[in-house]
């Protein structure tokens, strides 16, 4: 397997220079992320990323966890990569420096969550959730609360978890049978099971904290009668010292198709007298108090497939500059290295768009959570919510779509060898399979998108979106030269179609929601797609003017890659934006006419 190492230049390509960090060290609260220090952290995690994260993915993928006498035992080597990640303050970066963290803006944890990630995102996938549970208790929880928890979950010392899933339920939220019976002082009592529950046990931290959802007694049916809860494992005394054992542990673990080293529990609460726990915001309001949570993992899932899909692609490139495999085009004397045949540049260059686009939307919409969080004018503050709205869905489902493509082609370039474990090209591939599925599976994202973040706002914050987009466009269209005219022909035919796209959902789904979610998925596709060459587009006009006006130390090779390679995306990628609008509009009635028993 090849070594990862964080493309560092890119990340502040797209940090600097397509998304303006310096205007989001100057919110309130940010300032101390000058690019100096930012430029440092980076460097630092990239040590940790390449030296001690990227050795263990092969190892965790063949050892896997195991479930040993009631104990979840992780592969060798992970309790103490954590245990240097921790030290590091590496859990900490965004979170409130009153509870611990180190108060840096999402957008530097954005590039941070892309190393984790991409060197070994079995590992990854722990401190991902306790973010998500950090964010959920620092939203909704109590004062006495948040200052018994968080400290240590930012600190990493304690990790969080997510507790949806039942056996009976899937992705039915409202169907969870979990029951919650008050016990008069305070406390819950937790009794049910749950399913596919990530780092629901493990060996790094003496405590877990699990976000379960449950129903108490009397609760409607549904999800308005669903509330949430805060159950340890083991129970937290008020000085923050640990107290007994509670009444919960992992009955099993799951054999999956990836991230083996990843420990999916099956969580049994209340074998005895039941579990312990403490409500959280209000009665009956459960889910919406885990959509904080399920927002920023299904962003951060989103990483996940931008992640491995980079991972992929340096392996990939790696292997076709060594693999020497036929002669030339032009005749060469003997073999050459395969990067040389057309096809498999076809197939570099398609993994090298697709990645940066990602790149430049997950940024993008990190940008936006930060300004929806501290921009000090509420409308800008309201814009940037509406944008983060709006981007979530696009985020999870598109990035992993494509992470699961991209890591596909890195088999296909290596061949052979590429079906073949010993490579780890297949790793890869089989790890980034969950993505599209777990956190909602991109199904769910695309009817999120457009039955709440479409027809809701009436289009609202996609109009914005693309009036941002036609601004670039227009920036595009004043360049000289043959690759700002083809980047801008593609982007033109891109925001067109999926202006038109959007007109069409809000005219048909008020008289034919199934017609309209029968093309969600192309929708979502669409979206993403010219989105992610928006930002390439922004990126391109950056390139432009640094090599009109090259500054010291400025790259000149780099710089014509990024404008060639937002070239190659709108020729290849946003050219076949036009063709998804007709199975989203007229696709659905054959994507519905048949009757169940002619399948």
């Amino acid at each position: 397997m090849t070594a990862y190492t964080a493309p560092l230049k890119d990340m502040a390509f797209v940090m600097n220079r397509v998304l303006a960090l310096e205007a989001v060290a100057a919110l309130p609260g940010y300032e101390a992320a000058e690019p100096a220090l930012v430029e440092q952290v980076l460097a630092e995690a990239n040590r940790l990323a390449r030296d001690v994260l990227a050795p263990l993915n092969p190892i965790g993928d063949r050892q896997g966890s195991r479930l040993e006498n009631g104990v979840v035992r992780t592969p060798d080597g992970f309790r103490d990569a954590y245990g240097q990640f921790t030290a590091g303050g590496w859990n900490g970066v965004p979170f409130d420096p009153d509870y611990g963290g180190q108060g840096l803006p999402w957008l530097v944890q954005q590039a941070l969550a892309e190393m984790w990630q991409a060197a070994n995102m079995s590992f990854g996938l722990c401190p991902l959730l306790t973010q998500g549970a950090i964010e959920l208790l620092h939203a909704h929880g109590t004062d006495a609360q948040k200052a018994l928890y968080l400290p240590k979950m930012i600190e990493g010392a304690w990790t969080g978890t997510m507790n949806l899933t039942e056996p009976q339920a899937g992705s039915d939220v409202g169907a969870v049978k979990t029951r919650a019976v008050p016990q008069g002082d305070g406390t819950y009592r937790i009794t049910g099971q749950k399913i596919y529950i990530t780092y629901g046990d493990h060996d790094w931290t003496d405590n877990v904290i699990h976000m379960v959802l449950a129903r108490l007694p009397d609760a409607p049916e549904g999800t308005k009668g669903i509330s949430l809860f805060l159950v340890p494992k083991y129970l937290v005394n008020p000085d923050g010292s640990l107290g007994a054992r509670n009444d919960l542990r992992a009955v099993s673990l799951e054999h999956k198709l990836g991230i083996n080293a990843s420990p999916t529990c099956v969580m049994a609460f209340g074998d005895d007298a039941g579990a312990v726990g403490y409500l959280v915001g209000p009665e009956n309001r459960g889910m919406e108090c885990m959509f904080t949570m399920m927002n920023n993992a299904r962003l951060a899932v989103g990483t996940q497939g931008l992640a491995i899909a980079e991972r992929a692609y340096q392996q990939a490139l790696d292997y076709a500059k060594t693999r020497l495999q036929s002669r030339d085009i032009a005749g060469s004397a003997g073999p050459v290295a395969i990067i040389k045949h057309p096809d498999v540049r076809r197939m570099l260059m398609s993994m090298k768009s697709g990645v940066e686009a990602m790149r430049g939307l997950s940024y993008y919409a990190a940008w936006a959570l930060d300004h929806a969080k501290l921009n000090p004018d509420e409308a800008a503050r309201q814009r940037a919510q509406r944008m983060i709205d709006l981007l979530t869905p696009i985020v999870k489902a598109w990035c992993t779509d494509l992470g699961v493509e991209i890591a596909s082609i890195g088999v296909q370039i290596h061949g052979g060898m590429g079906f073949i474990e010993e490579t780890g090209a297949a790793q890869h591939y089989r790890d980034a399979r969950i993505l599209p599925i777990y956190e909602g599976t991109n199904g769910i994202q695309a009817n999120d998108l457009v039955g709440r973040k479409i027809v809701r706002d009436e289009g609202v914050s996609m109009r914005e979106l693309i009036a941002a987009m036609r601004a670039t466009l227009a920036e595009m269209q004043a360049q000289p030269g043959d690759d700002a005219e083809a980047i801008a022909i593609g982007l033109d035919d891109g925001i067109d179609a999926l202006e038109l796209a959007t007109d069409w959902l809000l005219a048909t789904f008020p008289q034919d929601r199934a017609a309209a979610l029968a093309g969600a998925a192309y929708y979502l596709k669409l979206a993403g797609t010219v989105i992610g060459g928006w930002m390439l587009a922004r990126g391109a006009l950056a390139a432009l003017e640094d090599l009109g006006s090259p500054g010291p130390g400025a790259d000149s090779d780099f710089l014509e890659a990024k404008l060639i390679t937002a070239r190659f995306y709108a020729e290849h990628s946003l050219a076949q934006s036009p063709a998804l609008l007709a199975p989203m509009i007229e696709g659905g009635r054959t994507t519905l006419a048949l009757a169940d028993a002619q399948f």
